[in-house]
């Protein structure tokens, strides 16, 4: 089992990438136990934003000596987070969460699914199944992509490296107009597994939509958080089996998670 850390880590480099949306890489010795579906808990130095704000791991560099990550501004902590420059020191507790099983997916057809900032985690793991195929001896060609965005587009050119990149906007400006679901239907997709990030709803219609399909799929749960290491219950979901910890049918989203396989939360 790897031990968190609360480290210091250094803000490498930041940009703003779409509309309230940034692209932050910061080194920190965390990367060398990084894997896709993880995430860290970032602290705020104003005092008055007492706990860390959890956020996926988006990139681990060749060397794993920085981490990529990238956030939304939604309050006061990822307010402060965009302000950071080259140079700066920024607080991260790590590597938390279980991440997704890229064993699941071998030799078959992949769809990684994403919607709005649950984008950034499926970069490292279409990297990871890149790697995959390439130490096997195939194409991405098994390595759908399929993003839902509302209407401004982000890390598309950077995914496309891995596979095939499908998009669905809201108003239909780019891709099909609607969800990721209607991306599927559009292009007539088929696969084998399933690995989402996103907002509820979308996990609900990707649970439903691969029992009807006999796919396994894996659910990353986003769940607000304010311990990250399992003490708190504050980030609880409903679940088949009865918690070792609190004995109810809940598990921890922050240590048990945040990955799932769709049969065993109840959403």
């Amino acid at each position: 089992m790897e031990i968190k850390k609360k480290v210091t880590a250094v803000v490498f480099s930041q940009e703003k990438i779409a509309d309230g949306i940034y692209d932050m890489w910061i080194e920190t010795e965390l990367s060398q136990n990084a894997h896709p579906g993880q995430f860290i808990s970032v602290y705020p130095k104003n005092q008055s934003t007492i706990l860390p704000r959890p956020i996926s791991i988006c990139e681990v560099d060749e060397k794993k000596e920085k981490l990529r990550i990238v956030y939304r501004v939604a309050g006061k902590g990822t307010n402060e987070f965009s302000e950071y420059k080259k140079g700066d020191s920024i607080s991260v507790l790590g590597i938390l969460g279980n991440g997704f099983p890229l064993e699941a997916a071998e030799g078959k057809t992949v769809f990684l699914m994403g919607g709005g900032i649950g984008i950034p985690p499926m970069l490292q793991l279409a990297k990871e199944l890149a790697v995959a195929n390439e130490k096997a001896g195939r194409d991405n060609s098994n390595i759908k992509i399929i993003l839902g965005f509302r209407n401004e587009l982000f890390l598309q050119e950077d995914l496309k490296k891995y596979g095939e990149v499908y998009i669905a906007t809201e108003d239909g400006s780019t891709g099909s107009k609607g969800t990721v679901m209607n991306a599927i239907e559009d292009n007539g997709l088929k696969g084998d597994v399933i690995f989402s990030c996103g907002p509820m709803p979308m996990l609900r219609a990707i649970k439903e939509f691969a029992a009807a399909n006999k796919m396994t799929a894996y659910l990353s749960l986003e769940e607000r958080m304010a311990c990250g290491v399992g003490a708190c219950l504050g980030c609880v979901c409903k679940t088949k089996e009865v918690d070792h910890h609190s004995h109810v049918h809940n598990a921890r989203v922050c240590t048990d998670g945040p990955v799932y396989l769709a049969e065993e939360v109840d959403i």
